[in-house]
C-alpha cells in the first residue's frame, strides 16, 4: 500500500472505530449565536438611545411638553452659539493637555512599578489609592482643600495656597487639569505596568551585554515594545476626556463664568437648566461623533490584530 493510500485509510478506520471523526476534524470556531446577548444589550443601552438623541436633535422639546419638529434650526442655533464654541475649545484643550500630562507620568510610573523589588510593590499600592475614590468624592475634597477661607492654605499658613484657585478664571482650568491627572494617572500606570512586565527579559540581557545603559534600554527596548499599550492608553484618555462631567460639575460647576464649561457640561446645562433638549442633543451627537471617530482612527493606527502579549515576562 502506498503512503497516499495509507493516509486515506487512517481517517476511515478512525471513523469506523469510534463512530465519529477525530476531534481535530470536527473543531470549529465559536458560533455567531454567542454574540446575540452582547448585541441585544448593546442595542438596548447604546444603539437605541443614540438613535433617539439624533432624532431629538431635530426636535423642539422642553423635557415635559409635546415635541415639535424643528428641522435644522437646533443645529444652526447651537453651532452659532459662542458659548458652545467656547465649550468645544475647552474640550479640545482639556483633551490635549490631559494627554500630554498623563502619558509621560503614567508611562514612567508604570515602568518603575514593573520591577520586582518589594519597595516598588509598596509604592504601587500608594500610587493606586486615587482609584479607590469616586470622581465626585475627589471633587468635594479638593473643593474643600482649595477653599481660600477654610482650606489647606489657611490651615498651613501658606499664602500661595490661600489663593482663590476655583474662583479665578485664570486658575480654575489648571486646577481641573491637575485633579483629572491625579485621579486617572494610576489607572494608566496600571496599563503600562502590565505591558512592561510582558517585555522579554532576554532583550534587556542582550542589551546589557552590548553595553547599553538603562536610559538607552528604555528608549530602544521599552518604548518600542509598549507601542500598542501607549495607543490603547491614549484611546482611553482621549475618549474619556469627552465624558468629564461629574468631576467638573461638582468642583467648579463650569465656572467661574464659563471658564471650565466643557461640552459635556454645556450639554447638561442646556438640557436640564435651560430646558432645551433639542440643543442639548446636538451637543450629544457632536460628542458621540468625535469620540467614535477618534476611537476608530486610533484602532486603525494600532492594528488591534497585532496586539499580542509576549510569552516571556520581565
Amino acid at each position: 500500500m502506498t503512503t497516499v493510500e495509507a493516509s486515506n485509510v487512517r481517517p476511515a478506520r478512525a471513523r469506523r472505530a469510534g463512530g465519529r471523526p477525530p476531534l481535530s476534524s470536527r473543531a470549529k470556531g465559536p458560533s455567531p449565536l454567542m454574540t446575540i446577548p452582547a448585541l441585544v444589550i448593546f442595542g438596548i443601552f447604546a444603539a437605541i438611545p443614540l438613535v433617539g438623541v439624533f432624532v431629538l436633535s431635530f426636535m423642539n422639546w422642553d423635557g415635559l411638553g409635546a415635541m415639535t419638529f424643528a428641522g435644522i434650526s437646533n443645529w444652526t442655533r447651537t453651532l452659532a452659539n459662542p458659548t458652545v464654541h467656547n465649550a468645544m475649545r475647552l474640550t479640545l484643550l482639556v483633551t490635549v493637555i490631559t494627554w500630554l500630562l498623563q502619558t509621560p507620568i503614567s508611562l514612567l510610573l508604570g515602568v518603575f512599578m514593573a520591577g520586582q523589588q518589594k519597595y516598588r510593590a509598596v509604592l504601587s499600592v500608594l500610587y493606586f489609592l486615587p482609584l479607590l475614590f469616586s470622581a465626585t468624592a475627589v471633587a468635594v475634597a479638593y473643593r474643600a482643600l482649595l477653599d481660600p477661607n477654610f482650606g489647606m492654605g489657611r490651615a498651613l499658613g501658606i499664602p500661595f495656597l490661600s489663593q482663590d484657585w476655583i474662583g479665578r478664571p485664570d486658575l480654575a482650568l489648571y486646577v481641573v487639569l491637575f485633579v483629572i491627572a491625579w485621579i486617572f494617572v494610576p489607572f494608566h500606570s496600571l496599563l503600562y505596568q502590565g505591558g512592561a512586565r510582558q517585555i522579554p527579559k532576554s532583550m534587556y540581557e542582550a542589551a546589557t551585554i552590548d553595553g547599553a545603559g538603562r536610559i538607552r534600554q528604555f528608549f530602544s527596548i521599552t518604548l518600542p515594545q509598549l507601542k500598542y499599550t501607549i495607543i490603547t492608553s491614549s484611546t482611553l484618555m482621549i475618549v474619556g476626556s469627552l465624558t468629564y462631567f461629574d468631576l467638573i460639575f461638582v468642583l467648579t460647576g463650569g465656572g467661574p463664568g464659563i471658564a471650565t464649561r466643557i461640552l459635556p457640561l454645556e450639554m447638561y446645562l442646556t438640557g436640564f437648566r435651560s430646558h432645551d433638549m433639542g440643543g442639548a442633543s446636538v451637543s450629544g451627537v457632536i460628542l458621540v461623533t468625535v469620540g467614535l471617530t477618534v476611537a476608530v482612527l486610533l484602532n486603525r493606527l494600532s492594528g488591534s490584530h497585532k496586539m499580542e502579549s509576549q510569552m516571556e515576562g520581565a
